[in-house]
């Protein structure tokens, strides 16, 4: 039976159970400590959050191309896990799908009200903006981050034959007793910063279902405490009974259905909204966002003195970062008998081009309401109830009846295969004896991060909680993916030297750290 390491289970599981215990005790306190960190990591770090996102981006597309892509996770005889429309939907459902269903209305819509650099509200500028920044924030780039993580997690357990663990992708870079050094810390610190960015995602999806819920019982006014602690507990259930079935099963069947149910809304909207408008846009809007994308991927608002960017890319790339050192383990744990470039292709580009094709439909018909029918869908955007207005666009399009269910049943469905993958990777990194041959957890370890991350989620619900965790959690991360991008351009310069599955390294060139088998 694989038993906790304490050094790494404990210290974030009780500094998260403080957190809750003083938000509790003294919610003004909690939330002063907790803008005034928010605000210094928005404003120290948001040029590295900018200028990483990119590097990690290219990085990507170099290994994809170079003859390190050809490697195979596991060795040339490994079998995959999982088939490939399994893995496309345990990708596409784990990572960041929960994220396009609570901002696929709120966020263009902010962008026609408010733009940024003084571009005229409800404009057709306006409208350019929102498409070309939704591109932005939801197709390749965050794809990148956690892939990145995931790619060089996969290489360095499978065929470096590292231990599980966070510190695996830094054995090039570091060497077997440098990783297995710094190890409980990088573990436990990343820990915590997954917390809080699952607890940002999980209150998002718990505001769209109760959102749904005061919507087809026409009650008014925002969600209470009560409703919303009920929505969470049932979706950390779920996911840990998944959890515990394991990926194979429970996580892979229910991301499947979620994918279907994904493609089916989407497809819905489509039809039932201004079609040829909707594509038109949606193309207008792909050569927009190539056309500007470094100055917008790298827009810190530094000589505008503009908010904008810390408030919107910055957080929501932040949000990224925090996802990727846990969600890069899960990532790389199923890519079993994968090739490097296949692992690319399936957790860059095929998930972008669902979640780029999603934004832009639903970003299509909100201009369209907005700037063609009047619909006045602006007067609902609430910081404090951001799901008004998601439903406020269902209630305009026919079948409204139908697509508030699938709605509902798709974010429960997203929500808990991301928190089922999340809790299955961050009991694993908390837990000894984890290998190829005894991949799975406890149950006692997997419904502990059950219940500490549902009850994190309840007390920061809300708009605001949502973007200070995005922030706070990526913090921490950004410095583990910087020290993993520098170890994969070091893995990418000469892979056969780190490849103990293909033809080992001669030893004129061998690596005396590489060849020490210290247990991380």
């Amino acid at each position: 039976m694989n038993t906790v390491r304490p050094l790494v289970f404990f210290p974030p599981f009780l500094l998260c159970a403080a957190v809750v215990a003083l938000n509790l005790a003294d919610p003004a306190a909690f939330k002063a400590v907790m803008t005034q960190s928010h605000q210094w990591v928005a404003s120290s770090f948001g040029w590295l959050v900018s200028l990483l996102s990119l590097v990690m981006l290219g990085l990507c597309a170099a290994i994809g191309f170079s003859p390190f892509g050809r490697t195979v996770l596991g060795g040339p005889t490994a079998q995959p896990l999982l088939t490939r429309w399994q893995l496309f939907a345990v990708v596409l459902t784990t990572n960041i799908a929960a994220g396009i269903l609570f901002w696929c209305v709120f966020e263009p819509l902010s962008y026609l009200q408010n733009p940024p650099l003084g571009i005229v509200k409800n404009s057709p500028a306006a409208a350019q903006f929102a498409i070309a920044t939704v591109y932005l924030h939801w197709t390749v780039t965050p794809y990148a981050i956690a892939s990145i993580v995931g790619l060089m997690f996969a290489f360095a357990y499978y065929n470096m034959a590292a231990p599980f663990s966070l510190s695996a992708p830094l054995v090039p870079l570091l060497g077997r007793q440098g990783a297995a050094a710094v190890a409980p810390v990088i573990d436990a610190v990343c820990l915590y910063a997954l917390i809080a960015g699952l607890a940002a995602a999980l209150a998002g999806g718990s505001l769209i279902l109760a959102g749904g819920i005061h919507h087809v019982c026409g009650i008014d006014g925002p969600p209470t405490p009560l409703l919303l602690g009920l929505i969470i507990a049932a979706i950390m259930i779920t996911s840990v009974a998944a959890a515990i079935s394991g990926v194979t099963k429970g996580i892979s069947f229910i991301a499947t259905v979620s994918t279907v149910f994904l493609i089916g809304f989407l497809a819905l909207i489509l039809f039932l909204g201004p079609t040829r408008f909707i594509l038109d846009f949606a193309v207008e809007g792909f050569g927009l966002f190539l056309g500007s994308y470094f100055p917008r991927v790298l827009f810190t608002g530094a000589a505008h003195g503009e908010q904008w960017p810390h408030d919107w890319t910055q957080m929501l790339f932040s949000a990224f970062f925090a996802w990727a050192p846990i969600m890069g383990v899960f990532l790389g744990r199923i890519a079993y008998g994968y090739s490097v470039r296949a692992f690319l292709a399936f957790n860059v580009l095929l998930p972008a081009l669902f979640t780029g094709l999603w934004m832009a439909i639903i970003c299509g018909a909100v201009v369209h309401m907005e700037l063609f029918e009047q619909a006045g869908l602006g007067a609902l955007l609430d910081p404090a109830d951001p799901t008004r207005v998601l439903f406020g666009f269902l209630g305009r399009l026919p079948l409204t009846d139908l697509l508030v269910p699938i709605l509902l049943v798709t974010a429960f469905l997203s929500f808990v295969t991301t928190a089922d993958g999340i809790t299955d990777a961050m009991s694993n990194i908390s837990s000894r004896g984890i290998s190829p041959q005894h991949s799975e957890s406890s149950r006692v370890v997997k419904i502990a991060w059950g219940l500490l991350i549902g009850l994190f989620c309840w007390v920061m619900t809300g708009l605001e909680g949502i973007r200070m965790l995005s922030n706070l959690g990526g913090f921490p991360a950004l410095f583990l993916c910087l020290a993993i991008v520098a170890s994969a351009i070091r893995v990418l310069a000469n892979p056969a030297r780190y490849d103990l599955l293909t033809a080992p390294p001669s030893p004129a060139h061998s690596d005396k750290t590489l060849c020490n088998k210290a247990p991380l």
